[in-house]
């Protein structure tokens, strides 16, 4: 699939990921099985984008140690352009992710070096892309959510609209949105073409026609029963087809990649919809939020 260019801007890092086998043992021992595996909100959505077909260039912090070597290889092996920012003092981020026996998740984020992407990391003149096709801009909600690289990623989206680039955000937790407030985060998205939360987010930012008042455009996921895109002359929806959900993480990533590089090639909001809700149940369906 070609299409459009798009830029992500998110985190990148490494994943533990723990699956206990039976009941939990707390304060002893519980057999587990453990894999390492690339991770991050930012290094999914571009390992999806690349797999389907997309140019796409991922700007990210990574440590000045083995992991981030690690996480530039993996993206690049897959296709993803790396514009990282090399951080010498913090480590390359690390997630654990406790899963259970329904493939749901906990996470335990330790966000390190992304926390410090700044906006001396956002140059988006610089990364060589054509005015046409017009690019596209994707924010992950955690760089917003973060005092550290908040400004980075509002600093990103400034660029692309001085650009005239298309803009998207998943805001990616609602219990993050509380943290900040409901009016705080959206003036932080106010007039980005597509927000693409999930039902909870949804809820949190008080249902979609509250969210059209700030976004041209909201397609929202609500997991197995789907996803819907809306806007002022839009109204479709999605079915999701019946998987064993093994691990939930990175659904989403996995769902915007889809969405959107249907989407930048061309394809209308049912079709763009349908290849995200595609991408979302094949990462449910396996361990790990990436494609390979």
């Amino acid at each position: 699939m070609t299409g459009r260019p798009v830029v992500v801007v998110g985190d990148v890092g490494l994943d533990v990921i723990t699956r206990p086998r039976g009941e939990i043992h707390w304060h002893s021992d519980t057999p587990s099985a453990v894999a390492l595996v690339a991770g991050g909100a930012g290094g999914n959505s571009a390992s999806w984008l690349a797999a389907a077909g997309a140019d796409v260039t991922l700007l990210a912090r990574v440590g000045h140690d083995a992991a981030g070597t690690t996480c530039r290889s993996e993206l690049e092996a897959e296709g993803v352009r790396c514009a990282f920012g090399v951080d010498e003092t913090l480590p390359t981020c690390m997630v654990v992710i406790l899963l259970d026996a329904h493939g749901d998740r906990t996470m335990f984020p330790d966000r390190g070096a992304n926390k410090a992407f700044s906006v001396a990391d956002v140059d988006l003149g610089s990364l060589g892309l054509p005015a046409e096709p017009v690019p596209h801009l994707h924010l992950s909600g955690y760089v917003l959510f973060d005092a550290g690289s908040r400004a980075a990623g509002l600093e990103a989206l400034r660029q692309a609209r001085a650009l005239g680039w298309t803009t998207s955000v998943d805001p990616q937790s609602p219990a993050l949105i509380v943290r900040e407030g409901v009016d705080t985060f959206l003036s932080w998205v106010d007039g980005v073409d597509l927000l693409l939360p999930n039902e909870n987010e949804v809820a949190t930012l008080g249902g979609l026609e509250a969210i059209l008042r700030h976004t041209r455009q909201v397609v929202a996921t609500f997991g197995a029963a789907g996803a819907r895109w809306v806007a002022d002359d839009v109204d479709v929806s999605a079915e999701a087809p019946h998987v064993a959900n093994v691990d939930a993480t990175g659904c989403g990533d996995a769902f915007n990649a889809g969405l959107l590089a249907a989407w930048l090639a061309g394809q209308p909001p049912a079709e763009a919809l349908a290849s995200g809700v595609t991408a979302g149940s094949a990462a449910a369906a396996r361990v790990g939020a990436r494609p390979r």
